[in-house]
């Protein structure tokens, strides 16, 4: 068996992981191996036909297929090593990883390890949406290889299944396949729908205006044996119920971290987000493994996840050269409507090195409510937001984490209304 030994191990070759493997090989590290299971890396965005990538870690715009290639090549013009086509099937111990490929068996021993595996949306099984197996129905990912990738007719009527930026994707690649929307709907009482890239906006508002939009609303079934002739809606507030003609339906957002590598390295996993619980520098539960990008929580623009991916990689090169992993940490505890909080554990080296701002999301719409932050009895931090939004990332102040105490119970954020 294949035993190799880089400095740094990065498991996933989408925006985090090439993100990292370049900034690790800019800031001197000398061996860098990136694995992915794909046959070709890039990530995600190399499946995104459309407009609207690279604006915050490279300040130029993209189409996805172009900045997942910018990425590819930097790292392969850096020296980084690339494996696709490679998977990572168990851990011997937290430095020892073993693999399989076209090449046969491996193990992998690195020094430090990132995982960056991404996540994925739930598809209709796992919403336990009932109806026959018929052909026509999607996630946004498999819609956009079937069209981008494989070239491959998907129908001629389409319902997408939610409302926010991922819809946003679904929908531009249905318009440019020729596909009539029939059709949004989301659970929510409002849509979650945003613009990053304005030039976007001029090009599909008036498109998005001009087609029926249902909120409150969810799939009772779909209808149709051999192909998707339809779905029953029902409306979440009156209980009625309607039809739906259509041939194709896009599940889009509902993400879920491809967790399997970290769960079957016994690593501390988050309620909130089913990724990995870390701490401000990236540091999971056991020593040597960090991990960025979307899988810690859900999905964020491929351009965040990029930028995640650098400022992992200057926390695994301190530790390369210092070797040091703190001793204690606490989990951060969150009460719904908040439905998950970023970074969630913290270690008692932040209090050095707080971080900035914390990331959060809710379950629902809120308005002039307060974000509380306790400990036991006391309150660290208060923070007042006019508006939060499901299926956005919000922003609250770190500044409390140098004011923990280590000796007692974990700290704990709620909403106040």
């Amino acid at each position: 068996m294949n035993i190799e030994q880089p400095d740094v191990l990065i498991v996933g070759a989408g925006p985090a992981g090439l993100a990292a493997a370049l900034e690790l090989k800019q800031l001197g590290v000398s061996k860098v191996v990136v694995v992915d299971r794909e046959t070709e890396a890039g990530g995600i965005p190399r499946l995104c036909h459309h407009i609207g990538f690279g604006i915050k870690d490279m300040h130029r715009v993209y189409s996805g297929p172009q900045y997942a290639r910018c990425y590819v090549q930097q790292a392969i013009n850096s020296g980084v090593t690339i494996r696709t086509s490679t998977t990572i099937t168990g851990w011997n111990n937290s430095t020892n990883l073993t693999y399989t490929s076209p090449d046969g068996l491996g193990e992998i021993e690195a020094q430090a390890t990132l995982l960056a595996t991404g996540c994925r949306e739930r598809p209709r099984t796992a919403r336990l949406i009932p109806g026959s197996r018929t052909q026509g129905v999607f996630t946004t990912g498999s819609l956009q290889r079937f069209v981008d990738e494989y070239q491959l007719p998907v129908g001629r009527r389409a319902v997408i299944v939610g409302a926010e930026l991922v819809s946003l994707s679904a929908f531009v690649t249905l318009t440019q396949a020729g596909l009539d929307i029939a059709m949004m709907m989301t659970e929510l009482p409002q849509h979650q729908i945003y613009f990053p890239f304005v030039p976007m906006k001029w090009l599909l508002v008036d498109l998005i205006k001009r087609t029926p939009l249902q909120t409150s609303a969810r799939i009772n079934r779909i209808l149709g044996r051999k192909r998707v002739e339809g779905v029953e809606i029902a409306d979440l507030e009156t209980g009625q119920l309607k039809t739906v003609a259509c041939d194709t339906v896009v599940f889009t957002g509902n993400w879920i971290p491809e967790y399997q590598v970290a769960r079957t390295g016994n690593l501390t996993l988050d309620s909130g987000t089913h990724g990995p619980q870390i701490d401000a520098q990236f540091r999971t539960s056991k020593p040597s493994i960090f991990a960025a990008g979307n899988l810690l929580r859900g999905v964020e623009t491929a351009d965040v996840s990029a930028l995640e991916g650098r400022n992992a990689a200057r926390h695994i090169h301190h530790f390369l050269q210092h070797n040091s992993w703190p001793t204690h940490s606490l989990p951060i505890e969150t009460e719904l409507p908040i439905m998950w909080v970023f970074p969630n554990r913290v270690s008692a080296s932040d209090k050095q090195l707080p971080t900035k701002q914390l990331s959060f999301r809710v379950t629902e719409f809120c308005q002039n409510v307060t974000v509380q932050v306790s400990q036991a009895s006391n309150v660290l931090h208060s923070q007042t937001f006019r508006r939060l939004l499901p299926n956005q990332t919000m922003y609250m102040s770190g500044n409390w984490l140098a004011g923990l105490n280590f000796n007692s119970e974990p700290p704990r954020i709620v909403l106040e209304r």
